[in-house]
């Protein structure tokens, strides 16, 4: 019974070893959740957990596809074999997920960055599961760089030219506390 055990869970890795996918299956994880730590600070929708379940998704689907692909053949009508399947199942998948957490109120759109980013997070799973770390860890960096950046540029451009006021103006109502002098700042939409 222990062998038949032993070999069910590593004996069946076919096409990548228990190792490999390990270090892919974490790479994926590790990857996806770096994105989604970056939307979680921001209070999104879809952040941390989403991402690192959508990455991590999408490289278990490249690793079953690797799998697939060392099934004996008898027919070759039987299994059909192609990789851009794989691709075309993630990329709809998750634009299903992503289409989900955009919302339209009248003419504003919220969601897209983050539907964008669940979408890279499936892509960054794939390449995860097909063996390219480095290709997978530099797309996370550049979206990283994009997400900072740009909500960093976002804020500044929203923020009014003068954010202390000199002096602090007594409000209409008898009841209000006074103001600190500062003007709040609006948090860029998504």
């Amino acid at each position: 019974m222990l062998d038949l055990l032993k070999s069910e869970f590593l004996d069946s890795f076919t096409a990548t070893p228990v190792s490999v996918a390990f270090l892919r299956l974490m790479s994926a994880m590790v990857l996806g959740g770096l994105i989604g730590w970056e939307r979680e600070r921001h209070e999104k929708s879809a952040g941390l957990r989403t991402h690192i379940m959508i990455a991590l998704a999408a490289c278990l689907f490249t690793l079953i596809a690797f799998d697939l692909m060392e099934l004996p053949r008898n027919d070759e009508d039987v299994l059909r074999t192609d990789p851009l399947r794989l691709i075309e199942a993630v990329t709809s998948g998750v634009a299903f997920l992503a289409a989900g957490s955009i919302i339209t109120q009248g003419v504003k759109v919220k969601g897209l960055t983050t539907g964008a980013g669940m979408w890279l997070a499936g892509a960054i799973g794939l390449t995860c599961g097909i063996g390219n770390i480095p290709l997978a860890a530099l797309a996370t960096t550049l979206a990283l760089m994009v997400l900072w950046l740009l909500h960093r540029l976002a804020g500044r451009l929203d923020a009014p030219e003068d954010t202390l006021t000199s002096e602090t103006k007594p409000d209409a109502t008898p009841d209000a506390k006074p103001s600190s002098g500062r003007k709040e700042r609006t948090r860029p939409a998504d």
